[in-house]
């Protein structure tokens, strides 16, 4: 009973997530990189104004953290916060992009098979293990990607880079011991800023003039955004880390529902079988997590 709330939260998070076309179908007809500038234009400044007003004792304690880290120790704090911060500013603007000019579809494959990249990726730079039972379903999934690939294969390609861009973001995060994730994001954020600034005036389009436009900005930013990532660390801080990635699924498992039935997106037979490949892979590899324990 304890945990259900936790449970309650992460899949309220993923939920959200699922539904994220919403948002950004509308703005299909604005070029990728301005819907990025303003997400994040809007984001920073709203999460360091929540973390101004109720997360100060974090501040504090996220100081004196640093300031007792040996220099070695704050070295690889800030270079793995900066690659991080590129990472996600990479994965959000190839998401947008993904989204709106490719298909739903493909933007949800991409967080389909991103937590088993992401456990592929830690077995190279974490050294975490994998089971035969979990390289066997990595196997699947790339035959899935293999399958999918035939006659679109920059779809394909431009999903595993969302996923792989995650993926990445995500092992580096396991790295950042110690810090707060929440403000940790903040500053990832204002750093994501920084980098964007210069380039607005030369890349930006015309400003745009229609308030629909900045509602759905709204949206995104507060309701696809900040919402569901409170929830989120909220969700992690009751249940597993393996919990949550399971409850990821929701999400991609929305956007395909979607993408066939609402956006009425062509599904192949090929895609089909491409699907049903990775939904075995995943059960596959997630079978462990379905086992009781045993005493």
């Amino acid at each position: 009973m304890g945990s259900s709330k936790y449970y309650a939260a992460g899949i309220t998070a993923f939920l959200i997530w699922g539904f994220f076309s919403f948002g950004l179908k509308p703005l299909h007809a604005y070029p990728s990189l301005d819907i990025l500038f303003y997400r994040i234009f809007f984001c920073a400044p709203a999460m360091s104004l929540i973390t101004l007003l109720f997360r100060r004792n974090t501040i504090a304690e996220t100081r004196a953290i640093f300031r007792q880290m040996l220099p070695g120790a704050k070295r690889k704090l800030l270079l793995l916060t900066f690659g991080s911060a590129l990472l996600l500013m990479a994965n959000w603007f190839i998401f947008i992009y993904v989204m709106n000019h490719i298909s739903v579809s493909a933007a949800s494959f991409a967080y389909l098979v991103c937590p088993i990249l992401t456990t592929v990726f830690a077995y190279f730079i974490l050294k975490e293990k994998l089971t035969p039972l979990q390289w066997a379903a990595v196997g699947l999934s790339v035959a899935g990607c293999v399958l999918l690939s035939y006659n679109n294969f920059m779809t394909i390609l431009y999903s595993l880079v969302v996923a792989a861009t995650y993926a990445l973001y995500l092992i580096m995060q396991k790295k950042i011991t110690g810090v707060d994730k929440f403000l940790l994001l903040n500053v990832q954020l204002i750093i994501i800023v920084l980098l964007l600034l210069p380039f607005y005036p030369s890349y930006g389009g015309p400003v745009p003039q229609a308030a629909s436009f900045y509602g759905y900005i709204g949206i995104i930013a507060v309701i696809f955004t900040i919402i569901p990532l409170f929830l989120n660390l909220y969700a992690l801080k009751g249940i597993s880390s393996s919990s949550v990635g399971i409850l990821l699924y929701i999400n991609p498992i929305i956007g395909f529902l979607l993408s066939a039935f609402y956006y009425n997106e062509e599904i192949t037979v090929y895609q089909i079988a491409a699907y049903s490949l990775i939904l075995v892979s995943i059960v596959v590899f997630n079978v462990r997590f379905a086992r009781p324990a045993t005493t």
